[in-house]
């Protein structure tokens, strides 16, 4: 095979066994690797209903076809798993370096199953597996365990790690990579804590072979030139990162602000990637074969807050500042740091701490319920202290390390938990991007943005132009980029590389990386099934159409100052169209027709 390994490798910790199985062509024709093959065995082996914790589920750590190539930005991998904060068929999505080294070890996929009944660590060079004993690693942060477990193996080994929220079951820790890059949302940390598994390293001494080497240079040679020239992948990511979008997405009165009450947050600048680089920025800092490096290495310098370490991203920024109503970007940048030593989702956990905040402010909660702490919007101090404390699992954080529906829902007042299926929405404001909105709810996985980046046309106008504040077009751009990123997930591509390039120039390098013909209406189709496999699973799950909503705020609620004032979202105006442009019956379910089409069952 070219493109691929060939080989897939299980590890069942119940029973110590290591054993390799190759790799269908078929199955990595048509689902490419990464979300799309990793799904594909998670819903073959597992059954939806299970216990995402329990011993019966199976977590995948896949690479994709492009993956560890010099394909511009091709180092991402995907973890998929049931997730334990709302059941989904979860596939999280990460960078860094540990998906090309599993690609060079020789496997297109590692399946971990069952349970040990100690802790242990995977070590993986090559050929050579072994289930070591992880005893002294448990309880250490994941900077201080990945560098025990290099210690033990090699100083080059990659290494993707839990930290303490993941051994404490968090349904909202997340898997952390090289100690900063994090594969999160949905819980996936919880579930090797749940294994007992603390860390994966890996390191190997193979390539990836190319059906067409020239054919191969010669399209990503086009595609890093379209890239270079793009002002966003080219210039603007890497000189102020992903949170030059604070103040875009101010501007254009669509940044949350104190839990989703407002979409304008007046002193946002302060926390924007043109305020970070000034202060903080020591380096922008790339993953495998990054052309873009919208990563940041960062320095804080003020006392309560000093370190060293990366970020934050946008969704960082806004989780732990306007939504919590605060403009320090010090004590934001530690929460960050806080959150990658702890292993923990910055979205979902600075989510839940506005959502503490307004019950806070609302009565519901008292300091008899936070440890004392004074928890209103813009308190700084008592928003790093519930950081460490989730993390830490104490007191009122262990409360807050449970995800904000689990929170608001154990007070009796689960409409103040901005969620959409149960899953803490990210930071752009349905009420001003209309078409942001649908994705949400409709989101495979929950409120996510990375499955379906509208903002790019509604707001970037990367492309095209469209108004966010209207619905008009919008169910058929969302069903387009939901396709779109699938596919491309599943490549080993890194969506920002979108910002230069299409469908159509990633067609172009995997059909001469892979040998196999493909087209650009074969690339979406790949996504359109594995989109109609993810929706599959969640129906066997449990969710319904209900599950295709937004939190009532943001459908009643009108944003209340800023360009956006006025504004509602208009999902109700969409979603019939979604479901008929998917060739889904009025429930949400896909139609025979649609599914024979697509050969799935």
């Amino acid at each position: 095979m070219f493109g691929w390994t060939g080989t897939i490798l299980r590890v069942d910790l119940t029973k110590g066994k290591v054993s390799r199985e190759a790799t269908d062509p078929q199955l990595a024709r048509d689902y490419l690797g990464a979300r799309g093959l990793g799904g594909h065995i998670v819903r073959s082996e597992v059954d939806p209903k299970t216990d995402a914790l329990g011993a019966d589920n199976k977590i995948v750590f896949a690479p994709g076809p492009l993956t560890g190539t010099f394909a511009p930005s091709a180092g991402r991998f995907d973890v998929v798993t049931k997730g334990p904060l709302n059941g989904v068929l979860a596939a999280s999505n990460s960078g860094g370096t540990f998906g090309p080294e599993l690609k060079y070890a020789g496997y297109d996929a590692l399946i971990i199953e069952g349970k040990s009944a100690k802790p242990v660590y995977l070590w993986i060079k090559d050929d050579e597996v072994e289930i070591r004993d992880a005893a002294a690693l448990w309880g250490h942060t994941t900077p201080d365990a990945t560098d025990l477990v290099r210690a033990e193996t090699d100083e080059d080994a990659k290494v993707s790690c839990i930290g303490p929220a993941g051994e404490h079951l968090s349904p909202i820790s997340n898997i952390m990579n090289e100690m900063h890059r994090a594969a999160g949302r949905t819980g996936v940390g919880a579930v090797m804590g749940s294994k007992n598994i603390k860390a994966v390293a890996v390191l190997g001494s193979g390539a990836v072979k190319v059906a067409d080497p020239e054919g191969f240079k010669a399209a990503v040679m086009k595609a890093r030139q379209m890239i270079q020239a793009h002002p966003v992948g080219g210039s603007g990511l890497k000189a102020y990162g992903t949170d030059v979008l604070v103040n875009i997405l101010n501007q254009t009165g669509a940044l949350p602000t104190r839990n989703f009450q407002d979409g304008y947050f007046p002193t946002a600048d302060k926390t924007g990637g043109e305020s970070l680089a000034a202060k903080q920025l020591i380096r922008p800092k790339g993953c495998f074969s990054c052309i873009i490096s919208c990563g940041r290495v960062t320095k804080v310098d003020s006392p309560d807050y000093k370190g060293i370490g990366e970020g934050p991203e946008y969704e960082t920024a806004w989780a732990f500042g306007a939504d919590c109503g605060i403009d320090d970007l010090d004590a934001i940048t530690k929460a960050n740091f806080l959150c990658n030593e702890y292993g923990m989702d910055t979205i979902s956990l600075g989510s839940t701490i506005a959502c503490a905040m307004e019950l806070f402010e609302r009565g519901i909660i008292t300091t008899k319920d936070t440890d004392g702490v004074q928890l209103t919007f813009g308190n700084t101090a008592a928003m790093v202290e519930m950081v460490e404390k989730a993390g830490r699992g104490e007191g009122f954080g262990a409360k807050l390390a449970q995800g904000s529906y689990r929170l608001a829902d154990s007070y009796g007042h689960p409409e103040y938990s901005m969620t959409c299926k149960k899953q803490e929405m990210p930071a752009y404001d349905p009420r001003g991007v209309q078409g942001i909105g649908l994705n949400y709810a409709t989101g495979n996985r929950g409120g996510c943005h990375v499955r379906g980046y509208t903002i790019a046309i509604e707001v970037l106008q990367n492309g095209a132009v469209m108004d966010p504040h209207v619905t008009d077009d919008k169910a058929g751009l969302g069903v387009t980029f939901q396709d779109l990123t699938a596919a491309l997930d599943s490549s080993g591509a890194c969506l920002f590389a979108t910002f230069g390039i299409g469908g159509a120039e990633l067609t172009e390098m995997l059909a001469a990386l892979t040998g196999v013909d493909y087209t650009l209406d074969e690339f979406m189709r790949i996504g359109e099934r594995i989109w109609n496999q993810e929706r599959l699973w969640n129906l066997e799950a449990g969710f319904t159409s209900a599950d295709d909503t937004l939190p009532r705020r943001l459908l009643t609620e009108p944003i209340k100052t800023g360009p956006s004032k006025g504004h509602i979202s208009h999902l109700d105006d969409m979603l019939p169209e979604y479901y008929q442009l998917r060739g889904w019956d009025e429930k949400g379910v896909p139609g025979k027709a649609k599914l024979k089409e697509l050969t799935l069952n």
